[in-house]
């Protein structure tokens, strides 16, 4: 049984609407100062550290993100597009990445493009050029430039997988990416959207969350958005395998949770790292797409967000398929690229 501390939460001060929120531990040390937000349903970044703090949407939000590209390796080209391998800086890691160019005339501005961030798969099994390609040559067929980033510890990028949800380590690969891709000579800086598949949705939500101005995301089969979805709906994935557990990722988890405990929607902490939270401050325009049959990620996850979006007055949709699975094999792989396709084509003009 994980033992979990006990903490004081007091109200110090009022100022109009606003207050102050201290947390202290059993020992009389603080460990949390917050700003109590004057506008109702927001979230407000607390103004010093305290554990974890990396994990919350305003401390994403307040961080500097600025990488370049490195050289570009042509490995492939066809008819409608060339393939590069590339690289860029997260973290002081080197991310390796695959990068698409379209070819025929260059929009003036340059190419609209996708960062593509792929799901869970055994970082030892990941391969850059194999997974996801057929995503990847769809995308790229249609007028798209794709960077499709190796998360860290993947292939051979740097760094030990960080894990999505409980880690902010993908988050911050993926707007490392977006500074990076922002510089490549043939693409629109203005006009980059993120996907996303299973555990990369959570990865994009909070990318999003973290980064509102982004214009468009798409995710497949995600899940963990309110976090407390997770608990609800649950997650099972049997080609999961868990690092040993001496790896610092795994020591890491254990003293999140011996310090906050379990997620709770009260938790002045936890409130700060659920993205929906932050839904009144994105801008961009959020696709779902979702099989019936997914026996892996519910699709129940997608609803309950496409309620919060609705609610929140974010431009959404929700495309659900009757078959394909977790993966989205058959037709409903076809029609969910070109819903994607056209989705991206629209809200990145």
């Amino acid at each position: 049984m994980i033992s979990r501390r006990i903490f004081i939460i007091i109200t110090i001060a009022v100022v109009g609407a606003a207050g102050a929120l201290v947390i202290i531990r059993r020992d009389g040390t603080e460990l949390v100062r917050s700003i109590l937000p004057d506008v109702p349903g927001a979230v407000n970044p607390t103004p010093s550290p305290f554990p974890f703090q990396e994990l919350t949407i305003p401390y994403l939000k307040s961080r500097k993100y600025d990488s370049n590209l490195g050289s570009l390796e042509r490995v492939s080209e066809n008819a409608n597009y060339i393939s590069y391998l590339t690289s860029y800086e997260s973290d002081g890691l080197r991310i390796n990445a695959q990068l698409t160019e379209p070819k025929g005339p260059r929009p003036e501005g340059g190419w609209p493009a996708v960062i593509f961030i792929h799901g869970y798969i055994p970082p030892g099994q990941y391969q850059t050029l194999t997974n996801y390609s057929s995503y990847v040559d769809y995308l790229s067929k249609n007028g798209l430039a794709v960077f499709k980033i190796d998360l860290r510890g993947h292939a051979n990028s740097e760094g030990e997988p960080g894990g999505a949800y409980y880690s902010s380590d993908y988050v911050i690969d993926a707007l490392n990416a977006y500074s990076a891709l922002q510089k490549a000579q043939f693409v629109n800086p203005d006009k980059i959207g993120l996907w996303g598949h299973s555990m990369a949705g959570n990865v994009v939500f909070r990318s999003l969350a973290a980064k509102p101005e982004i214009p468009a995301v798409v995710i497949w089969a995600g899940a963990g958005y309110t976090y407390s979805d997770i608990r609800e709906f649950g997650i099972d994935d049997d080609s999961y395998r868990p690092p040993p557990s001496d790896t610092e990722r795994q020591r890491r988890r254990r003293e999140l949770f011996d310090t906050y405990g379990d997620f709770n929607a009260e938790s002045s902490f936890w409130e700060q790292v659920a993205p929906t939270n932050y839904l009144g401050e994105m801008k961009g325009a959020v696709q779902l797409n979702h099989a019936t049959n997914d026996n892996v990620v519910s699709v129940r996850y997608s609803r309950n967000l496409t309620n919060l979006l609705k609610d929140a007055g974010v431009r959404h949709e929700l495309h659900e398929y009757g078959g394909g699975g977790h993966n989205f094999s058959g037709a409903s792989f076809n029609a969910a690229m070109q819903n994607t396709v056209t989705f991206f084509q629209e809200n990145l003009r």
